[in-house]
């Protein structure tokens, strides 16, 4: 049996996903598996919270002004960049793939597997990517998310070395132990919160939150994140888990149809603050059939057009 480690819940009844009826397939084969319309997690998840009429937060505009009031929000993903597929790639499997082994440099805050990881897993950036690394794969039999930082297969891919990893069950409100990262700075999962082209164009409809990154954050965090990456002490410095959404009055009608969707979800679910990185960068999965003129029209969209929901109680 694959180990799972978690602590503390948010005390929601599992629902059963139908995960059975996902293609599986290795993702260099079929790039941009359709996940048709799942929705990960139970429905009272954080990433699957309607927050279009949550209080803002009192000190919203020093927040925002940090991250910045005149830059654009910016797709990290599309077709191709710098000779690779652009984003965040991930790939499906079932139970009759076996685990291999994975050995972490954080192996104290890394949930040790085994990991089900095909011998030509995508990783983000390219086999010869030097960046992040990330590696995403979801077992649809098992209902489980394996998520990899900094990931680096053997020559024949009977083990791996990576940075961090977690895994997450996808029928639990289950959270990361309190200060463990995941293969995300802020101890996040990564898939539930990308931009996926089977949702905008297939579905026509975003229904969760999403992914972004800021250049600087705060030594602190707020639920669901778990995790700090930072020395900043600023409290006008974003946190780790920080919501933002885009203000009801912005009028979307005049983007593609395909960005009104994405924006669509900003208003009602938001983006979450996950990693340190490009300020207003907005997390997506590679697809070679997404328009990458269509996705730059989101570079429209600036700081002054967000807005914080309220936060919780932070942890430092």
């Amino acid at each position: 049996m694959r180990r799972r480690i978690f602590l503390r819940g948010l005390a929601a009844a599992p629902i059963a996903l139908n995960l059975a009826s996902l293609k599986s397939a290795h993702a260099q084969d079929v790039p941009g598996v359709s996940l048709a319309g799942l929705r990960f997690f139970p429905p009272d998840n954080p990433w699957n919270q309607d927050i279009s009429a949550a209080p803002v937060d009192p000190n919203s505009a020093a927040l925002i002004a940090a991250i910045g009031l005149d830059r654009g929000l910016h797709p990290d993903f599309g077709t191709v960049y710098d000779g690779a597929p652009n984003g965040i790639p991930y790939t499906v499997v079932d139970s009759s793939l076996p685990g291999v082994p994975v050995s972490f440099e954080y192996a104290d805050e890394s949930d040790p597997g085994p990991y089900p990881l095909p011998p030509d897993a995508p990783i983000e950036g390219g086999p010869q990517s030097t960046g992040d690394r990330h590696v995403l794969v979801v077992d649809r039999d098992a209902g489980l998310l394996y998520e990899l930082f900094a990931a680096y297969p053997d020559a024949t891919g009977a083990s791996w070395r990576a940075g961090s990893g977690a895994i997450f069950d996808l029928n639990s409100n289950d959270l990361r132990p309190d200060g463990w990262t995941s293969a995300d700075a802020a101890g996040l999962p990564i898939l539930p919160g990308l931009v996926r082209y089977d949702e905008v164009v297939e579905q026509g409809a975003i229904p969760h939150a999403l992914r972004f990154t800021t250049r600087r954050t705060r030594r602190a965090y707020v639920s669901p994140a778990r995790h700090f990456a930072s020395r900043i002490t600023d409290a006008n410095v974003p946190p780790m888990g920080m919501r933002v959404r885009l203000r009801a009055s912005f009028d979307v009608g005049s983007f593609p149809a395909s960005v009104q969707v994405i924006l669509t979800a900003l208003k009602t679910y938001g983006m979450l603050v996950a990693d340190n990185g490009s300020d207003w960068f907005i997390s997506g999965a590679p697809d070679p059939r997404w328009s990458d003129d269509e996705l730059a029209t989101m570079r429209r969209v600036t700081g002054r057009n967000f807005e914080v929901v309220r936060m919780s109680a932070l942890t430092q």
